[in-house]
Protein backbone atom coordinates (compact mmCIF):
# COMPACT_ATOMS: atom_id res chain seq x y z
CA UNK A 1 0.00 0.00 0.00
CA UNK A 2 1.22 3.63 -0.80
CA UNK A 3 1.32 6.40 1.43
CA UNK A 4 -1.29 7.39 3.95
CA UNK A 5 -0.66 11.01 3.98
CA UNK A 6 -2.91 13.78 3.25
CA UNK A 7 -6.25 11.44 3.53
CA UNK A 8 -8.32 13.92 4.88
CA UNK A 9 -8.67 15.94 1.28
CA UNK A 10 -8.72 12.82 -1.17
CA UNK A 11 -10.89 9.71 -1.38
CA UNK A 12 -9.75 6.06 -0.70
CA UNK A 13 -11.41 2.67 -0.93
CA UNK A 14 -10.02 -0.24 0.64
CA UNK A 15 -11.25 -3.04 -1.00
CA UNK A 16 -10.69 -6.41 1.23
CA UNK A 17 -12.08 -10.26 0.04
CA UNK A 18 -13.30 -12.11 2.90
CA UNK A 19 -10.88 -14.08 4.66
CA UNK A 20 -11.38 -18.12 3.53
CA UNK A 21 -14.65 -19.49 4.26
CA UNK A 22 -15.54 -22.43 6.11
CA UNK A 23 -17.47 -24.20 3.08
CA UNK A 24 -17.17 -23.97 -0.15
CA UNK A 25 -19.04 -22.09 -3.20
CA UNK A 26 -20.92 -25.81 -3.80
CA UNK A 27 -21.36 -26.76 -0.19
CA UNK A 28 -22.98 -23.07 1.42
CA UNK A 29 -24.61 -20.18 0.03
CA UNK A 30 -23.67 -18.01 3.06
CA UNK A 31 -20.56 -20.07 4.82
CA UNK A 32 -18.84 -17.86 7.91
CA UNK A 33 -15.30 -18.34 8.08
CA UNK A 34 -12.63 -21.12 8.76
CA UNK A 35 -10.27 -21.15 11.71
CA UNK A 36 -7.66 -19.77 9.17
CA UNK A 37 -10.19 -17.35 7.90
CA UNK A 38 -10.22 -15.74 10.81
CA UNK A 39 -6.42 -16.07 11.57
CA UNK A 40 -6.42 -14.01 8.03
CA UNK A 41 -9.16 -11.14 9.19
CA UNK A 42 -6.76 -10.43 12.41
CA UNK A 43 -3.84 -10.09 10.02
CA UNK A 44 -5.49 -7.86 7.76
CA UNK A 45 -6.88 -5.81 10.32
CA UNK A 46 -3.40 -5.17 12.59
CA UNK A 47 -2.33 -4.11 8.91
CA UNK A 48 -4.89 -1.83 8.31
CA UNK A 49 -5.16 -0.30 11.88
CA UNK A 50 -1.57 0.47 12.01
CA UNK A 51 -1.22 2.21 8.43
CA UNK A 52 -4.56 4.30 9.22
CA UNK A 53 -3.57 4.71 13.03
CA UNK A 54 -0.04 6.27 11.14
CA UNK A 55 -1.96 8.41 8.92
CA UNK A 56 -2.79 10.52 11.82
CA UNK A 57 -6.60 9.52 10.41
CA UNK A 58 -9.28 10.36 12.81
CA UNK A 59 -11.10 7.61 13.33
CA UNK A 60 -14.42 9.90 12.69
CA UNK A 61 -13.53 10.14 9.00
CA UNK A 62 -13.12 6.22 8.47
CA UNK A 63 -15.84 4.56 7.24
CA UNK A 64 -16.16 0.59 6.99
CA UNK A 65 -18.41 -1.40 5.12
CA UNK A 66 -19.48 -5.07 4.52
CA UNK A 67 -21.33 -7.13 2.17
CA UNK A 68 -24.15 -8.51 4.58
CA UNK A 69 -23.03 -12.27 3.33
CA UNK A 70 -21.38 -13.45 6.86
CA UNK A 71 -17.99 -14.53 5.63
CA UNK A 72 -17.36 -11.18 4.86
CA UNK A 73 -18.95 -9.68 8.40
CA UNK A 74 -16.80 -11.78 10.24
CA UNK A 75 -13.87 -10.43 8.36
CA UNK A 76 -14.84 -6.34 9.42
CA UNK A 77 -14.96 -7.66 12.99
CA UNK A 78 -11.61 -7.45 14.22
CA UNK A 79 -11.06 -4.18 12.35
CA UNK A 80 -14.39 -2.71 13.88
CA UNK A 81 -13.46 -3.94 17.41
CA UNK A 82 -9.71 -1.88 16.91
CA UNK A 83 -11.28 1.15 15.92
CA UNK A 84 -14.07 0.86 18.20
CA UNK A 85 -16.63 1.29 14.57
CA UNK A 86 -20.19 0.42 13.33
CA UNK A 87 -19.63 -1.73 10.29
CA UNK A 88 -22.31 -0.28 7.74
CA UNK A 89 -23.79 -3.69 5.67
CA UNK A 90 -24.28 -2.77 2.22
CA UNK A 91 -26.51 -4.95 -0.10
CA UNK A 92 -24.41 -3.97 -3.43
CA UNK A 93 -20.90 -5.28 -2.57
CA UNK A 94 -22.82 -8.38 -2.08
CA UNK A 95 -21.22 -11.38 -4.64
CA UNK A 96 -22.41 -12.42 -8.09
CA UNK A 97 -26.19 -13.61 -7.79
CA UNK A 98 -26.42 -17.10 -10.09
CA UNK A 99 -29.24 -18.21 -11.84
CA UNK A 100 -28.62 -21.84 -11.21
CA UNK A 101 -28.90 -24.01 -7.91
CA UNK A 102 -26.35 -24.01 -5.27
CA UNK A 103 -25.47 -27.96 -6.66
CA UNK A 104 -24.69 -26.09 -10.16
CA UNK A 105 -23.25 -22.97 -8.62
CA UNK A 106 -19.85 -23.74 -8.79
CA UNK A 107 -19.53 -24.81 -12.33
CA UNK A 108 -21.70 -21.81 -13.14
CA UNK A 109 -19.14 -19.33 -12.00
CA UNK A 110 -16.36 -21.15 -13.54
CA UNK A 111 -17.90 -20.64 -16.75
CA UNK A 112 -18.90 -16.81 -16.03
CA UNK A 113 -15.48 -16.08 -14.98
CA UNK A 114 -14.19 -17.72 -18.62
CA UNK A 115 -15.78 -15.11 -20.62
CA UNK A 116 -16.87 -11.43 -20.66
CA UNK A 117 -18.91 -8.69 -19.84
CA UNK A 118 -20.56 -7.92 -23.40
CA UNK A 119 -21.69 -11.45 -23.37
CA UNK A 120 -23.54 -11.34 -19.83
CA UNK A 121 -27.42 -10.48 -19.52
CA UNK A 122 -29.15 -7.35 -17.94
CA UNK A 123 -29.12 -8.96 -14.31
CA UNK A 124 -25.12 -9.25 -14.23
CA UNK A 125 -24.67 -5.57 -16.07
CA UNK A 126 -27.41 -3.96 -13.15
CA UNK A 127 -25.38 -6.04 -10.83
CA UNK A 128 -21.49 -4.53 -11.74
CA UNK A 129 -23.72 -1.04 -12.16
CA UNK A 130 -24.82 -1.16 -8.37
CA UNK A 131 -21.35 -2.12 -7.19
CA UNK A 132 -19.31 0.94 -8.93
CA UNK A 133 -22.46 3.42 -8.30
CA UNK A 134 -21.74 2.49 -4.48
CA UNK A 135 -18.40 2.77 -4.62
CA UNK A 136 -18.67 6.33 -6.78
CA UNK A 137 -20.68 7.23 -3.60
CA UNK A 138 -18.34 6.43 -1.42
CA UNK A 139 -16.46 9.61 0.63
CA UNK A 140 -13.41 10.23 2.45
CA UNK A 141 -11.56 7.02 3.40
CA UNK A 142 -13.92 3.58 3.48
CA UNK A 143 -13.07 -0.22 3.84
CA UNK A 144 -15.14 -2.50 2.22
CA UNK A 145 -15.20 -5.92 2.93
CA UNK A 146 -16.71 -7.82 -0.43
CA UNK A 147 -15.89 -10.90 -2.45
CA UNK A 148 -13.60 -11.98 -5.31
CA UNK A 149 -15.83 -11.14 -8.35
CA UNK A 150 -16.87 -7.65 -7.14
CA UNK A 151 -13.38 -6.48 -6.57
CA UNK A 152 -12.90 -8.53 -9.94
CA UNK A 153 -15.81 -6.17 -11.33
CA UNK A 154 -14.25 -2.95 -9.79
CA UNK A 155 -10.93 -3.43 -10.73
CA UNK A 156 -12.44 -4.04 -14.70
CA UNK A 157 -14.70 -1.17 -14.67
CA UNK A 158 -11.91 0.88 -13.66
CA UNK A 159 -9.41 -0.31 -15.78
CA UNK A 160 -11.56 -0.84 -18.95
CA UNK A 161 -10.96 -5.02 -18.91
CA UNK A 162 -13.68 -6.35 -21.00
CA UNK A 163 -13.22 -9.81 -19.31
CA UNK A 164 -14.63 -10.48 -15.84
CA UNK A 165 -11.57 -12.18 -14.42
CA UNK A 166 -8.90 -9.83 -14.40
CA UNK A 167 -6.69 -11.11 -11.36
CA UNK A 168 -7.26 -13.62 -8.67
CA UNK A 169 -7.41 -11.37 -4.87
CA UNK A 170 -6.46 -13.69 -2.39
CA UNK A 171 -8.18 -14.17 0.97
CA UNK A 172 -8.39 -10.82 3.00
CA UNK A 173 -6.03 -9.27 0.52
CA UNK A 174 -6.34 -5.34 0.08
CA UNK A 175 -7.08 -3.60 -3.23
CA UNK A 176 -6.95 0.00 -3.53
CA UNK A 177 -8.60 2.80 -4.84
CA UNK A 178 -7.88 6.37 -4.84
CA UNK A 179 -8.33 9.71 -6.45
CA UNK A 180 -4.97 10.67 -5.93
CA UNK A 181 -4.24 11.86 -9.34
CA UNK A 182 -7.99 12.51 -11.03
CA UNK A 183 -10.74 10.34 -11.29
CA UNK A 184 -11.05 7.34 -8.63
CA UNK A 185 -8.41 4.72 -9.74
CA UNK A 186 -6.58 1.23 -8.99
CA UNK A 187 -3.67 2.51 -6.93
CA UNK A 188 -2.75 -0.93 -5.97
CA UNK A 189 -4.02 -4.93 -6.23
CA UNK A 190 -4.21 -7.07 -3.38
CA UNK A 191 -1.71 -10.12 -3.03
CA UNK A 192 -3.34 -12.60 -5.34
CA UNK A 193 -3.52 -16.05 -4.68
CA UNK A 194 -2.70 -19.60 -6.17
CA UNK A 195 -5.21 -22.17 -5.01
CA UNK A 196 -8.89 -22.18 -6.17
CA UNK A 197 -11.78 -19.53 -5.02
CA UNK A 198 -13.47 -20.13 -1.71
Amino acid sequence: MSDLSDLSDRKRVYLVRHGEAAASWKESLDPGLSELGHAQAKQTAELLHGELTASELPKTEITLLSSPLLRAQETAEPLADAFGLSVQLEERFREIPSPVPLAQRQDWLRSFMRQQWPQQDAALHQWRDNIVEATEALSGTAVVFTHFLVINALVGWYRGHRDTLVFWPDNASVTLLDDSSGPLAVQSLGEQMSTVVN
